[in-house]
């Protein structure tokens, strides 16, 4: 039986304990997962696809923060601590969709400012990045996300699909649609 914590005490959270890849039920020994530790893992992870999918950096931490909040409440279940990694991704797909569906709904009601731009010697670079950023803003969230970690993440189509919840070829369908509409854009 769990205790529940209290002020002062440890966080149940921050320790919790995985079945080893073998069933508990054979008395094999738990292999142990602090949230800690998962943290200091796969955060910098988690950081990397939440900007690469959101591409703005003021939204990165918020994410960071609710993928690993997410996490917590569902580390118990993990039964194969290798597949953690792909398991965050997919909490990192979903949290990352909201944020950019939430987004959208606040520019169109004139409650979510335009980032400022970038100048100096790489204004040009900053140019076409907001170019791209432009046309994927454009896109609908899924087309965007798959199309991220396609081409910026080089995620084969597969863990694509496993991450985004779809079969393979949706996965495909949203990447060639998203990256028509880029070639399209950039015909010129």
């Amino acid at each position: 039986m769990r205790q529940r914590a209290s002020v002062g005490a440890p966080n149940d959270v921050t320790h919790l304990s995985l079945p080893a890849a073998s069933s508990a039920s054979e008395g094999a020994p738990r292999a142990s997962l602090r949230l800690d530790t998962l943290f200091r893992e796969h955060s910098a992870y988690v950081s990397r696809v939440a900007f690469r999918i959101l591409g703005q950096p003021q939204d990165v931490d918020d994410v960071v923060q609710d993928v690993f909040l997410k996490a917590s409440k569902r580390l118990h279940a993990i039964r194969d601590p290798g597949a953690v990694r792909a398991w965050l991704a997919t909490i990192t797909v979903r949290v990352a969709r909201r944020r950019i569906r939430r987004r959208r709904v606040r520019f169109f009601f004139g409650l979510e400012a335009v980032p400022e731009e970038a100048a100096g010697p790489d204004a040009e670079h900053h140019a076409m990045l907001r170019d791209v950023r432009r046309v994927l803003d454009s896109l609908p969230a899924n087309l965007r996300i798959a199309w991220v970690l396609r081409y910026v993440e080089d995620e084969p189509l597969e863990q694509i699909a496993a991450y985004c919840s779809v079969s393979r070829a949706t996965a495909h369908r949203w990447v060639v649609r998203a990256h028509t509409a880029l070639q399209e854009a950039f015909r010129d």
